[in-house]
């Protein structure tokens, strides 16, 4: 059975740690011929309205972000993906981890590749793991990648 992997999905959040992920689905791109397609996903900010800030125009801040992110994504694309690999960009807005699974299928992509923060303690249990939880409802094999802590 020969492998084939025609698109690579790969969440982004712009930290080292993503970036890391980011060079290993570019190995994965060169290898399979594959097309890689970044999706950054931006959290809604909830205001309680009796933080007494009064009207702030939401629609406003997700526009900036969503443009801050679509140029950032650009700019890895110009400067970090070979052009003889195919790359495309998605801005979503939602919880992480179920917008990466939706973009996964909407985008008909056969493998995630993730990196986990490796978050441990009482920071794992307050907010878990996006990694954590696409590896467990993806649809498809997902690679998750976690960065070596020096001190080990």
């Amino acid at each position: 059975m020969e492998l084939k992997i025609s698109k690579i999905l790969v969440p982004l959040d712009f930290s080292e740690y993503s970036k890391m992920a980011l060079d290993y689905a570019i190995a994965f791109a060169k290898k399979f011929q594959s097309e890689l397609i970044l999706v950054y996903v931006i959290e809604p900010i909830v205001y309680p309205s009796d933080f007494g800030l009064g009207q702030i125009p939401i629609n406003q801040v997700d526009f900036e972000i969503q443009s801050k992110a679509e140029e950032e994504l650009r700019k890895i694309i110009n400067e970090k993906i070979p052009q003889e690999i195919k790359a495309n960009y998605i801005v979503k807005t939602g919880k992480p981890f179920i917008e990466i699974i939706n973009t996964a299928e909407e985008t008909k992509s056969e493998l995630i590749i993730i990196a986990s923060h490796g978050h441990t303690g009482i920071e794992h249990i307050l907010f878990g793991s996006t990694a954590e939880k696409v590896v467990r409802k993806s649809p498809v094999p997902v690679l998750t990648l976690r960065m070596r802590n020096e001190q080990t």
